[in-house]
């Protein structure tokens, strides 16, 4: 076992998401591990574009382009998959998930996607739209997440996804005046624009009453889709069934909180104490249990929005053309 690079994974894990370093605890070992490895380069990934480590920006920064930065990503990517040695640690961390678990290579670039639409400074008109980039950001790592943990039902799958795009409309509402600073909006254009906001002054504080309203909007956007997911819970093992309740349930509280702080929501960083995440891991516990013991799960509503299902065939492995 590579524990350095083990090491690594935990490392970023608790620096960049303590919500979900809380439900990890719950995977059995070799689970755990992969799920670590992939978010490492997920968040590794999402760093190198911002020109950031763990989410800070670097004091000495190589002064390339996101541009440029992306298409390295797309290459290392590429190796990865391909099977090359790699010495950047979350490289190696991905092509020891993608290799093992047969990530599918169309899902890796899926996700780079994600920071091309940031790069080329995409809008977003409807909800629609935003569930594209929903998809592309936390969608498909919710599909690579699944496969980690043994998931192939194409049914099982879409569950998987609704949770990623449910944790982003989630995140969304939660980061909206800090992504604002950073000159992103990820908020359905035509949404502000019913509430008389431009993208040049929806984040001023003058307009907050009507920010927050859209913020209601869009947690309430991420409902169904928490829903959805826990359809998905009885195609898990029990330790990642609890796991992954554990995490909807830390996430979903975070878009309460929101809704429930109104025009303050952005005053701090809404999230979950201690107590609480220590409450919702024994309620993921028994909704874990219990979806074992509900009847079959419902189809899933049709009103929803669908993952692309065209992939290449490729799987971590195969060759890849070069970018």
């Amino acid at each position: 076992m590579n524990e350095p690079l083990l090491s690594h994974a935990t490392e970023t894990m608790a620096v960049g998401s303590k919500s979900f370093a809380t439900a990890a605890k719950l995977f059995d070992p070799a689970t755990r591990r992969s799920a670590l490895m992939l978010y490492a380069w997920c968040r590794h990934c999402d760093d190198v574009i911002d020109d950031q480590q763990l989410g800070f920006r670097q004091e000495n920064s190589a002064q390339t382009t996101p541009e440029a930065r992306l298409q390295m990503l797309k290459a290392l990517t590429i190796r990865a998959c391909m099977g090359e040695s790699m010495s950047d640690p979350a490289f190696a961390a991905f092509q020891e998930v993608a290799l093992a678990h047969a990530i599918p290579q169309q899902q890796a670039f899926d996700h780079l996607e994600g920071y091309a639409m940031d790069v080329r400074g995409d809008l977003y008109y409807s909800l629609d739209d935003t569930l594209r980039y929903c998809y592309h950001v936390a969608g498909v790592v919710g599909l690579m997440m699944a496969r980690v943990m043994g998931v192939r039902d194409e049914a099982v799958l879409d569950r998987a996804c609704d949770l990623g795009l449910a944790f982003q409309l989630t995140n969304i509402a939660r980061d909206i005046v800090e992504d604002a600073q950073t000159g992103r909006c990820y908020l359905p254009i035509h949404w502000l624009e019913e509430e008389g906001l431009t993208l040049k002054n929806y984040a001023e504080p003058v307009n907050r009453e009507r920010l927050a309203r859209v913020a209601d909007r869009l947690v309430a956007a991420a409902e169904p889709y928490y829903l959805s997911a826990d359809a998905g819970l009885a195609g898990l093992p029990l330790r990642s069934a609890w796991a992954i309740a554990t995490a909807r349930g830390v996430y979903r509280e975070i878009g309460v909180k929101v809704r429930k702080a109104g025009t303050a929501a952005w005053e701090r960083r809404q999230g979950t104490s201690k107590a609480e995440k220590l409450g919702l891991l024994a309620a993921g516990g028994c909704k874990a249990i219990a979806s074992r013991l509900a009847a079959s799960a419902p189809p899933r509503p049709a009103a929803l929005w669908q993952r692309p299902r065209a992939y290449d065939g490729h799987v971590a492995g195969a060759a890849l053309p070069e970018v």
